[in-house]
């Protein structure tokens, strides 16, 4: 059995519809389907969901949105004409207007996107709708109920050969929707793979797979045959967003691999994600690079802190109590480094410092800001000696300093950090000198 989610590109317009359409129906076992709003037919084109926000917006402020509202039923309307499915969606539009005209929640308005879209696919493929809503539980402070949704989903499905179901939106038990933040899709379509103990989870997009580097960055950066969920997180922690990094727990915790796809070029095998995977196959030391700008270190310096009982823990109290968690902790005998995403360190910044100097009186303390961090990850890096002086001599020899070096007990990745300015020259370094062998 096979669980397929597509994504919004994937389902823009009556010509993608098609191509969904054909991808489905080739493969008996993919019953389940979980389509996301249509989202741009070009560049410069509009998604549903963004349309949608911008109604919501529109009536909170009690401004007209008739004419918005309308320009998206007419986005469904076309597709349905073009593809000649016998469905109306007239009474489902005058229900939504009905609603956000006596002020409907936020989140039932951005999710209308994907309600539409899966009456939609259901019609055209002959398959069963189900609302999310009845599926997909939520706690009335928006906390998704895991092993609630599962039951639901199981049973809703258990006498059903195929079916659609909306993703990104579920409900409450008073029936006030809830979503997902946005790719939230990705979310809902491992639920329903956990849910019904699917044989893969199919995740179809309009990128063939992940690269091993960012292609803005490499442009000819080769696609990655297999990862394991752990790269996967590693990866999408430091920037890759091919897929939503909290759909790999559902169905990591069953064991389900995942397939990235392309929609638009569908005899590529994509990329596949598994729970384990030996490194005999390894085509490469490392498996990918992903980072991103926007960090701050804090350096914090005192002699014979290592015998300071407690001085770890009083240092990141002084984070705890604005609300900032700290992203990596470098640390020597004498000095402890705190990195911290620039977003959220900002506000708080000048009242951290000072809650620093007050608990733990430090030598010395200092801030550097404008740092990008660099993951380098794979499973093949514990069977290669040198990796790691590989990967600093590599940036070194491009003439860039190494603000930061954490690496994770697992060996699974190395971690850098240098100058927002050197971000893109460092990550070409490193590819050049694992890939371009």
């Amino acid at each position: 059995m096979i669980v397929a989610k597509f994504g919004g590109t994937s389902l823009a317009d009556s010509s993608q519809f098609r191509k969904v359409r054909e991808i489905v129906l080739s493969d008996r076992r993919r019953r389940f389907v979980i389509p996301s709003a249509p989202g741009k037919r070009s560049s410069g084109d509009e998604k549903i969901t963004d349309l949608l926000i911008s109604v919501s917006r529109l009536a909170a402020a009690n401004e007209p949105f008739g004419a918005l509202l309308e320009r998206i039923f007419s986005r469904f309307r076309s597709i349905a004409d073009e593809l000649g499915i016998s469905v109306s969606l007239d009474e489902e539009f005058a229900q939504i207007e009905k609603r956000i005209r006596a002020h409907a929640e936020d989140a039932y308005i951005v999710s209308r996107g994907e309600y539409l879209n899966g009456k939609l696919l259901s019609a055209y493929l002959g398959y069963d709708f189900l609302d999310a809503a009845e599926l997909v539980v939520f706690s009335p402070d928006g906390a998704l109920q895991e092993e609630e949704t599962y039951a639901r989903i199981a049973q809703a499905l258990k006498a059903r050969d195929t079916a659609v179901i909306p993703g990104f939106y579920g409900a409450d038990e008073n029936g006030v929707i809830h979503t997902f933040s946005r790719g939230g899709s990705d979310i809902s379509g491992a639920l329903v793979a956990h849910a019904v103990n699917a044989d893969l989870y199919e995740n179809w997009t309009d990128v063939t797979g992940f690269r091993m580097a960012d292609p803005r960055i490499v442009q000819d950066a080769m696609f990655i045959d297999s990862l394991t969920y752990r790269e996967l997180r590693e990866l999408s922690y430091m920037g890759a967003t091919v897929l939503h990094e909290d759909a790999v727990f559902p169905v990591h915790k069953s064991g389900i691999p995942t397939n990235i796809r392309n929609t638009n070029n569908p005899k590529h095998p994509g990329t596949m994600i598994t729970a384990s995977a030996g490194i005999e196959n390894v085509h490469h030391t490392i498996t990918g690079i992903a980072g991103q700008k926007g960090f701050t270190i804090i350096h914090i310096e005192k002699d014979m802190m290592n015998s300071e009982l407690g001085f770890g823990r009083r240092v990141l109290q002084a984070f705890e109590e604005h609300g900032v968690s700290f992203e990596h902790l470098p640390t020597g005998i004498d000095t402890m480094s705190v990195v911290v995403r620039d977003r959220e360190l900002k506000p708080h910044q000048e009242e951290i410092v000072a809650r620093i100097i007050e608990l733990v009186q430090p030598d010395q303390i200092t801030v550097e800001e404008h740092l990008a961090l660099i993951a380098t990850v794979g499973r093949g890096m514990v069977r290669v000696f040198g990796t790691a002086a590989r990967l600093f001599t590599a940036i070194s020899t491009r003439g860039i300093s190494i603000r930061t070096i954490d690496q994770g007990s697992s060996e699974l990745s190395i971690i850098v950090g240098v100058d927002e300015s050197d971000f893109e020259n460092a990550v070409q370094a490193i590819y050049d000198t694992f890939v371009r062998i």
